[in-house]
């Protein structure tokens, strides 16, 4: 493991990356969208050329080879390579183009870049892709964090149940609608300490760093279960009547998505 590298998969716009590299780490970045792909490459050309960020213009995938990527027009943070997600958006009228993407696998990038001390993975629908790409590697990363599964609370098990396979024990639940919000601890205990605003659609603080308690397994599958009757009230897959979803909405009572957080012993 290098203690001074970590993985932005899902490169987005390059808000955590940009976090990262003030905090003193080297990135490995990956995304899929051409489009995004080259304003990253743009807005970060000096850390390219210093060396300190290595950005690939590829999707993440269980093989090498080319992949169908779909993007939704105006929603760049929607585009995935996953079609349940993209036939979940044409549904809510959100019509998506196919593209042919080249694709990268987690064998592939620990081979080339190295073991991250922190692996970020958020690609829409597909991170456990990049989770079950770590399996049979002689080394993992301390920390990880993945966009937790909203739709099926039994893929959600399997998503924790995976991580402890691999060896990771604690895990923290962080809503997303809350990184704006977060502040960096001072001192820091994950890297240097910077100040720095989180944009909307952030990861926000990882590690130690990351608000709330470490939880075990059965905690946070308790913990889970909870946050699903929520999804059930008020989520896009609701079982509640629209009536009722109307009334949490009018009081405050919105869907959220979360992050899952794991840490493995050192």
């Amino acid at each position: 493991m290098q203690p001074d590298l970590i993985y932005d998969v899902g490169f987005h716009e390059g808000q955590d990356t940009d976090f990262y590299l003030k905090k003193g780490f080297r990135v490995v970045a990956v995304e899929a969208n051409p489009d995004l792909y080259a304003k990253g490459c743009e807005r970060f050309a000096g850390p390219i050329s210093e060396g300190r960020l290595v950005l690939i213009g590829k999707a993440l995938a269980g093989r090498p080879g080319t992949i169908t990527f779909f993007q939704i027009p105006g929603m760049t943070a929607w585009g995935t390579c996953d079609p349940v997600f993209a036939e979940d958006y044409r549904r809510r009228g959100e019509a998506s183009t196919m593209i042919q993407v080249e694709a990268v696998t987690m064998r592939q990038l620990l081979a080339e870049y190295g073991v991250p001390y922190f692996l970020k993975i958020d690609i829409e629908g597909l991170d456990i892709v990049g989770i079950e790409g770590l399996r049979g590697s002689p080394s993992l990363p301390l920390g990880l964090s993945m966009e937790a599964e909203r739709d099926s609370f039994p893929a959600l098990v399997r998503e924790i149940q995976t991580l402890v396979d691999l060896g990771y024990d604690r895990f923290k639940i962080v809503p997303q609608t809350k990184v704006p919000k977060q502040v960096a601890p001072f001192p820091a205990v994950e890297g240097v300490w910077v100040d720095h605003q989180f944009q909307p659609g952030a990861s926000g603080l990882f590690g130690e760093e990351a608000p709330g308690p470490w939880l075990t397994e059965e905690q946070v599958i308790a913990a889970y279960r909870r946050i699903f009757w929520h999804y059930a009230l008020t989520g896009p897959h609701m079982i509640a009547p629209r009536w009722a979803r109307s009334a949490a909405w009018r009081l405050g009572v919105r869907p959220d998505w979360h992050d899952t957080h794991a840490r493995r012993p050192i």
